[in-house]
């Protein structure tokens, strides 16, 4: 819940400076409700629009929800599900994610489907069970064939907006686990080529060593994305990969 139309507008130019995408990265920003349109105006054809929510059901009397057509008219192409914030703050449990996916892909979105689990969880020895049945619950009403219409976001609730970040040996784990779920729900060719992203206090200094993990297929940034240099060099820090 960040920066009003106006100046959400003037941060894409902010970016615009400072990132010049390398070839092979693919750039997306996931301003607030309000603000898509202004974003839209400014964003190159070839960065993606992602909305961070979106109801599962086209119309209807749901005060406060938009729904996937009315994100596609404003020229979003993906958008997030599951977020941590909304399953721990506003109730989404793993069945809602699952309608919320659905939504979106059967109206030609990209659903970005976050999965992680909580810190006593962890401590609790419980991540592979969480994050196996949010995977499992989360993408049950999905069609995959390419690997293009999803990506998957590992989101160690724990690690965001903490400065902590998971260690690469705790994301590639992980990370290999979700791909392993993934091709058992949808087919190991499918499985290779969908990404899925880290999100967990992603800064210029961690992002080097998380992007180089061969499971790990870029971030999805939160609060380093605010400041257009610190975003600059989280992009160019996935260059090398």
């Amino acid at each position: 819940m960040n920066l009003a139309p106006r100046a959400a507008a003037a941060y894409v130019q902010a970016l615009l400076d400072a990132v010049d995408p390398p070839q092979g990265v693919d750039v997306a920003v996931a301003p607030a409700y309000p603000s898509l349109a202004a974003v839209a105006a400014e964003l190159p054809h070839s960065w993606g629009l992602v909305a961070q929510d979106v109801h599962w059901e086209e119309s209807g009397p749901f005060t406060g929800e938009v729904s996937a057509p009315m994100l596609l008219e404003l020229g979003v192409s993906s958008v997030l599900v599951g977020h941590s914030e909304r399953r721990s703050l506003f109730g989404d449990t793993d069945l809602r994610v699952a309608r919320k996916a659905a939504a979106a892909q059967r109206h030609g979105l990209v659903p970005v489907v976050c999965v992680g689990e909580q810190d006593m969880e962890r401590e609790a020895g419980q991540t592979n069970l969480v994050v196996g049945r949010q995977v499992r619950t989360g993408l049950q009403e999905l069609a995959v064939e390419t690997g293009e219409e999803l990506v998957l976001a590992y989101e160690p609730v724990w690690a965001i907006g903490t400065g902590r970040t998971a260690t690469p040996p705790q994301v590639e784990e992980v990370h290999g686990l979700i791909r392993i779920l993934v091709g058992s729900l949808l087919g190991r060719e499918a499985a290779a080529r969908i990404r899925i992203l880290y999100g967990g206090s992603v800064t210029p200094d961690t992002a080097h060593a998380l992007f180089a993990l061969p499971e790990v297929d870029g971030g999805l940034v939160g609060g380093a994305s605010l400041d257009a240099r610190r975003f600059a060099a989280i992009v160019a820090a996935a260059a090398p990969v």
